[in-house]
């Protein structure tokens, strides 16, 4: 009996994505707009600093650049997260990391569902932050009842998107033709629809809850509230947007300006003001609702728990250091101070791979080549890793940070939402509810990178035939 040709997930996440993107662009024309600018910075970029196109390129980078996307959706049910994770396995991606965003006045936590393996990063690298709504930091019992029973009506997948995931689940994959449907059908459940499942007073309640309470609550389903592409260069993108006719937030979440990038920079441009539909409103009528912003991201590099732990020391002096200095107006300033906090922490990739600060993927060279050819190809001994970068027969390059930062992420939501959506949870994290309602456990990313790192030193030791051991 011949197995049954299924198509790759890598490749069904790659047509999702193009998708997704496509469908964004005619609901959000700004969208597209940002895509055009970003390529623009992008291209100039490559042409003028030839050592960061010389880089991307080594690590294959360039190849992903242009379809680099990540989107977020906010859920409101434990079944909704539990099938939206059967839906992106589906799509080769897997939940990575835990995020509580309560502490910073959002009542969500999150995952973000991605790919694992640095080849089914290459061949997609779309990715999807996921929060789960936590109804029981609703104060007003009544409303938060209301809001369970709103949301234990409704279905976001639909019934072919069910049955395709069964089908997958059952047989371990789908054939072309199945999986060409399945895209198709996964994709309506980020449709935006414009008819709400409340009344226009149930959604003011809500809405004075937290607004995001209402978003999540009020809709058919969870519509993609942004999809983010990737830019070389954020801060000439950020001072780019208002030529376009794109108003930015005021500062750019994240680091500050690096010549070494490190993690996620993020900016973004105001959330739109939608028509909206609601269950009591006579025919014609229409309300407003506000939610779906546009986004840009810069990636850096990935950093370890060493590295981290810098990272998060340095943000929060800076944080406490820079209350009270308004953004709004000195962005300029604000930065500049924000890079002065940040000076502790190297801009020099040989510092940062030598004080363990940075996760890499590591290279053999021509010369490296040409020497191990010269000694045989049966030779087989212990050598060291430095030793042979130090001789410029291996080389490494920084590892792309594939995930994102819970105080960027909540600052990106409070900047579309207002500044009177935020409310104080106090520090309520529970990673066991959250992987209780996802019927999984998240997979920690620092181990993921870890794993990529020694796997580029295992094949530098195949290459060069010799014993090469793991850093960490």
């Amino acid at each position: 009996m011949s197995t049954p040709a299924f198509v790759s997930p890598d490749t069904l996440r790659g047509r999702f994505s193009r998708a997704m993107s496509d469908m964004y662009k005619q609901e959000v024309p700004l969208y597209g707009d940002l895509l055009a600018l970003v390529g623009e910075v992008n291209s100039k970029v490559l042409a003028e600093q030839p050592a960061v196109a010389a880089s991307l390129h080594r690590t294959g980078e360039i190849e992903r650049l242009d379809m680099e996307r990540h989107g977020a959706i906010r859920l409101g049910s434990a079944y909704e997260l539990a099938t939206i994770r059967r839906l992106f396995a589906v799509l080769g991606m897997q939940p990575v990391g835990y995020y509580d965003l309560t502490s910073a006045g959002v009542p969500v936590h999150s995952t973000a569902f991605r790919a694992v393996h640095e080849h089914a990063l290459q061949t997609s690298p779309f990715r999807v932050f996921t929060s789960l709504l936590r109804l029981e930091l609703i104060d007003n019992p009544a409303l938060r009842q209301r809001a369970q029973t709103i949301l234990d009506q409704r279905q976001i997948f639909t019934p072919l998107s069910l049955s395709l995931i069964e089908q997958f689940e059952r047989e371990g994959g789908l054939s072309p033709a199945d999986g060409e449907t399945f895209v198709e059908q996964a994709l309506e459940t980020f449709r935006w629809h414009r008819e709400a499942t409340v009344s226009a007073t149930e959604y003011q309640a809500l809405h004075d809850e937290h607004r995001l309470i209402a978003d999540v609550v009020a809709f058919k389903g969870p519509h993609i509230n942004h999809l983010t592409p990737r830019t070389l260069d954020i801060d000439q993108v950020q001072a780019g947007m208002p030529g376009k006719g794109i108003a930015p937030k005021a500062v750019i979440e994240g680091p500050p300006t690096r010549r070494h990038p490190i993690l996620l920079r993020q900016t973004s441009f105001k959330a739109l003001q939608e028509h909206v539909a609601f269950t009591d409103q006579h025919e014609g009528a229409m309300g407003s609702h506000t939610a779906r912003f546009g986004e840009i991201e810069q990636r850096g590099a990935a950093l370890t728990a060493k590295g981290r732990a810098l990272y998060d020391r340095l943000l929060n002096a800076s944080r406490q250091a820079l209350a009270g200095f308004p953004a709004e107006g000195n962005a300029h300033e604000y930065m500049a101070l924000l890079g002065e906090q940040f000076s502790e922490f190297p801009d020099d990739l040989m510092q940062m791979r030598e004080q363990g600060l940075a996760f890499f993927r590591y290279f053999v060279t021509d010369e490296g080549r040409e020497a191990g050819a010269f000694a045989g190809k049966t030779r087989s001994h212990k050598a060291d890793l430095q030793s042979l970068v130090e001789a410029g027969h291996v080389r490494f390059e920084p590892l792309v940070y594939e995930d994102f930062l819970p105080v960027s992420a909540a600052g990106i939501f409070q900047s579309n939402l207002g500044d009177n959506a935020q409310a104080d949870y106090g520090t309520q994290s529970n990673q066991a509810d959250f992987e209780r309602a996802l019927g999984a456990k998240v997979i920690d990313e620092l181990g993921l990178y870890a794993d990529t790192e020694q796997r580029s030193i295992a094949q530098c030791a195949r290459e060069l035939g010799v014993e090469l051991q793991a850093l960490r």
